[in-house]
């Protein structure tokens, strides 16, 4: 699919940019990419620190299937930016958390948000270039702080807007089983603690991404429990 680039030096909010742009009728595929921003947010209302020199951007999609189903394409963003980390760092170990963080060797170093409209899908990504926000919820770091090789901004967000085509097309003509298989084989897994929205945190083993999306843990007394939202710590 085709992109639309926007760039502009300062904002508030790119996902609020294209949300704005979406309710107005904005055609699929408008990206906003800012230099910094002022109010960035990740999932559930979380501030996103926003210094210059790391990419942050929003990009709009329409998408033709269900919008129950729409949860899933933060599968497809993940593995995307998975794809172009790994590039970049080729023998680092580079792990996805569900339901959509990017680690790299044990430590965030992308985020991404959904939100959507009645008919509009706004997806807002953060990627830390050359700097390492500090957060006292996990351990973070960098492109440059893991020494990759790095490239201008545009051409690294140019080289993830090419892999989100790539495996948005996919999704949307095989639907979510080659996503779920491709993002199961880059989870990070084993024994994890998830914090739930209601409150509340569960241990156990993650063992498989279902149909849906969702989180299957097992437990210690073999049970297993199927886990549609939380934090995995």
């Amino acid at each position: 699919m085709r992109f639309n680039i926007h760039k502009i030096e300062k904002t508030t909010s790119t996902n609020d940019d294209v949300k704005a742009a979406a309710e107005k009728g904005e055609a699929e595929g408008l990206v906003v990419w800012a230099l910094t921003q002022t109010a960035g947010r990740g999932r559930q209302g979380r501030a996103w620190q926003s210094p210059k020199g790391n990419l942050y951007f929003s990009f709009l999609w329409r998408p033709p299937i269900p919008i129950r189903a729409w949860g899933n394409y933060s599968f497809v963003v993940a593995l995307a930016i998975h794809e172009i980390v790994q590039e970049f760092l080729p023998k680092a170990k580079v792990e996805l958390k569900w339901p959509n963080d990017v680690l790299v060797e044990g430590k965030k170093i992308s985020g991404i948000l959904l939100e959507t409209g009645k008919d509009w899908l706004v997806v807002g990504v953060g990627v830390n270039v050359e700097h390492v926000p500090e957060t006292p919820l996990y351990p973070t770091t960098s492109l440059a702080a893991e020494k990759a090789k790095l490239l201008p901004l545009d051409e690294i967000l140019n080289k993830i807007l090419k892999a989100l085509g790539v495996w948005y097309e996919r999704m949307n003509a095989e639907g979510f089983a080659p996503v779920r298989d491709a993002w199961f084989e880059c989870a990070r897994k084993g024994e994890m603690r998830v914090r739930l929205p209601a409150g509340g945190e569960m241990l156990g083993e993650f063992v498989d991404l279902d149909a849906e999306g969702n989180l299957i843990l097992r437990l210690k007394d073999g049970t297993t429990r199927k886990i549609s939202a939380g934090d995995v710590l």
